[in-house]
């Protein structure tokens, strides 16, 4: 209920301020368990992202959104409780196979599980090599894959920023649901497993319009700091 609650509130107040649109809403099956593989751009895909849709949209975040403490931890969990967000732990090994049940155990209820393959918002605004847990929900549950691409949303609010940017209309793209009935057995290939999730970025990507990177985007995130912190210390050597 309270994720209803959220959404008529949430609605109006975007709607006005924001006009954000919409494409291949009817793309969307109006019932039974669906995968939407989305890329991930700001924070404000959590807003925007299932907007449109008639149906909750459940999704796995991390851990650390609901377990803060004081004023600031009480309102995410209670923003990301309201939005649909099932807390997993991201750590990698065991913790990577109990997030992996948990996305199953919601395509079993029959429900919409929305993940971002690319594990971690996008640092520049181009789209990342995706991790291969999606392929696994895929070709276990059996659940049509729909490609779910924000639009406009790192310009509105990129990383870092807290404050969206006024003047510019997110969009949501979802596209024709992917099959893969093909591979239906084959969950543990690893190739398989590959294929499967480069055939979605490959999707994401002719949806989103966005610049392919053939590397994961926390590895790229750990590089612009690395580079971050060299051009910092060339220019106080040199300011020297």
């Amino acid at each position: 209920m309270f994720y209803w609650v959220v959404k008529a509130i949430l609605w109006p107040f975007l709607h006005f301020v924001f006009r954000p649109w919409a494409e291949g809403v009817e793309n969307v099956p109006k019932e039974g368990p669906v995968i939407l593989a989305g890329n991930h751009l700001s924070f404000a895909d959590h807003f925007f992202g299932a907007l449109f849709l008639p149906r909750k949209v459940i999704s796995l975040g991390k851990s650390d959104y609901f377990t803060g403490s004081g004023i600031k931890g009480l309102v995410s969990r209670a923003f990301f409780s309201g939005v649909g967000t099932v807390p997993i732990d991201r750590s990698g090994g065991k913790a990577s196979e109990a997030a992996l049940r948990t996305g199953l155990r919601v395509l079993g209820e029959g429900s919409v599980l929305g993940i971002y393959p690319e594990g971690t918002r996008s640092p520049d605004g181009r789209l990342y090599k995706g991790k291969t847990g999606v392929a696994r929900l895929a070709l276990e549950s059996r659940a049509p894959v729909i490609p779910w691409a924000m639009i406009n949303t790192f310009e509105m609010m990129p990383p870092g920023r807290p404050i969206p940017k006024f003047g510019i209309r997110p969009g949501v793209k979802y596209g024709k649901p992917l099959d893969f009935s093909r591979y239906y057995g084959m969950e543990n290939d690893f190739l398989v497993l590959r294929a499967v999730t480069d055939e979605i970025m490959y999707a994401l990507m002719e949806l989103s319009g966005q610049e392919y990177v053939d590397k994961y985007a926390a590895s790229a995130k750990v590089e612009m700091v690395r580079a971050a912190r060299e051009a910092r210390g060339s220019s106080a050597v040199s300011g020297n």
